[in-house]
């Protein structure tokens, strides 16, 4: 009799404790006493201490996950979202693409610590040159100053990085397209990893460049018609030399493939982050890549 009265009792009370704590949450959630709580410890040195801790803990346990599986040789990524990233917290477009180039290094420092060997990064198309004058000044002024910082990067040399720069130089500004061929001059000696930046890039444009220069071979007798196939055409390609991409990334939540490595892309996987590129992190590329181990590649078979 006593043993039922106490668990009556306990049940009870937690009822009541219950109660309480809902009605304070409804108190924090909707007071602005509590809203200015909430906020406050949210930006806090602390509570932000505390996450990237939590954070760091949580991305070192995945990239164990990670490593004990095939890590992909080539990822691309088409680094979409810088405008709407800007928009949504409030800035100029051109802030968007400021904040987007930070991730580039950070990219390349995790691909470095999984032993990915070669990275892509979609940085301008054809198609942006369409683009209002003073956004493409903005942003032709952006590479110019990363290529150019790019010469003196540490994390470049020090991990043996190769840079190629991909796409219609021609048609750049000519101290950006000059800045371009030092980088890939200063980098050539490197064998260990490869940036490959696609820059004034189209998918359809490269493929009809490669036609071109496969006719006029075969027009002076350099190259026989029978010996065309996958690998030559390949070599005649901007990306002559690297692999086919092993995942293609996309952020921003867009599905598309927006005129990109269409003939290299035949057999890759594609992964599409609703993350706006500024705000991409490391977990969002581990994801990525976990997300990439789960599948079955049958090349067609």
């Amino acid at each position: 009799m006593e043993d039922t009265y106490i668990t009556t009792k306990k049940k009870s009370l937690n009822k009541y404790a219950q109660k309480k704590l809902h009605n304070f949450e409804d108190y924090i959630i909707n007071s602005e006493i509590g809203n200015n709580f909430i906020y406050s410890l949210y930006n806090s040195r602390l509570f932000q201490f505390i996450r990237q801790k939590i954070n760091e803990f949580k991305n070192i346990k995945l990239i164990e996950r990670i490593k004990k599986t095939s890590i992909p040789k080539h990822i691309a990524i088409i680094m979409d979202g810088n405008r709407r990233y800007a928009k949504q917290v409030g800035l100029k477009p051109i802030k968007g693409h400021q904040i987007g180039k930070l991730k580039i290094e950070k990219t390349l420092e995790w691909c470095l610590e999984l032993g990915v060997k070669n990275l892509t990064l979609y940085a301008f198309s054809t198609e942006n040159f369409k683009r209002s004058p003073d956004e493409i000044r903005d942003l032709m002024e952006l590479c110019r100053r990363e290529l150019n910082k790019a010469k003196n990067n540490s994390l470049i040399h020090k991990n043996n990085v190769k840079i190629k720069v991909i796409g219609q130089l021609e048609s750049l500004p000519k101290d950006i397209k000059q800045s371009a061929y030092d980088l890939m001059e200063d980098t050539k000696i490197y064998n260990d990893h490869t940036l490959t930046i696609a820059l004034a890039y189209g998918g359809r444009e490269e493929i009809i460049q490669a036609i071109k220069h496969i006719a006029e071979d075969v027009k002076t007798d350099k190259l026989n018609i029978t010996d065309i196939d996958e690998k030559s055409v390949s070599s005649y390609l901007y990306t002559n030399g690297l692999p086919d991409p092993d995942l293609i990334l996309r952020t921003s939540g867009e599905e598309r493939i927006s005129n990109f490595l269409l003939w290299q892309v035949a057999y890759a996987e594609f992964y599409f982050s609703d993350v706006y590129w500024p705000a991409f992190e490391k977990k969002d590329f581990l994801h990525a890549i976990e997300t990439y181990q789960q599948r079955k590649r049958r090349f067609g078979q």
